[in-house]
């Protein structure tokens, strides 16, 4: 399989990412439209969410990925697989998103990923990281109560972050202590995920639950 060699950060407030993604008609690309969605969102190779369908066929599984070039590869690549419950769609999440979810079976997205996103280091960048409150908000209006969101990253202040904009949002409640986790709960590593463990360094995780107000 060839390697495609793209760029590793990508600016999502270039121009040239601010035009939100077309709707889909969801119909035509699952065979199953009504199996629970897992939505990964920055899925780079997508790797993970290919892994991931082929372990659980009953559930249906997107990723979403703004370096283009990537989601053919991916498409390409399930395709020749055969599957029939995964998807790639290139786009920037941070505008549509709105537009992907809305058009999907109300109930549908269950479970959200979002692992190792670029981190942007410099503050004045800081508008560039993909989790967003906007984002957030986003999640909360298309998450039923009861689904969950994964969130890991190798760099803290990135993990820490996340979790800020969740927490912030009363729609969201952050399940356990509060400490890291120390293993991922799904069943399917990144690559990202691989790599950094077997240099021994750490990797920051935390579930996030979407719960009801005033229940």
């Amino acid at each position: 399989m060839p390697f495609i060699r793209v760029r590793q950060h990508v600016n999502p407030l270039a121009q040239k990412y601010q035009k939100p993604v077309n709707p889909i008609d969801w119909e035509k690309i699952y065979a199953n439209l009504q199996q629970p969605l897992h939505l990964d969102i920055g899925c780079a190779r997508g790797r993970f969410v290919l892994n991931m369908a082929q372990i659980e066929p009953s559930w249906n599984f997107l990723g979403l990925e703004i370096r283009e070039a990537l989601v053919v590869e991916a498409n390409r690549l399930s395709f020749e697989l055969g599957l029939t419950n995964l998807h790639y769609v290139f786009c920037n999440a941070n505008n549509s998103l709105k537009v992907l979810l809305s058009s999907l079976p109300p109930g549908i997205l269950q479970r959200v990923t979002i692992q190792f996103p670029d981190p942007w280091f410099k503050t004045r960048h800081a508008k560039r990281r993909v989790v967003q409150p906007e984002l957030v908000a986003d999640l909360a209006n298309y998450l039923p109560v009861g689904g969950v969101v994964f969130l890991q990253s190798d760099m803290e202040f990135v993990a820490v972050e996340m979790c800020d904009r969740f927490m912030e949002n009363p729609h969201f409640q952050r399940i356990g202590t509060g400490e890291w986790l120390a293993e991922n709960p799904l069943q399917v590593p990144t690559e990202r995920e691989i790599s950094t463990q077997s240099k021994g360094e750490p990797v920051y995780r935390a579930l996030f639950e979407r719960v009801g107000i005033g229940d």
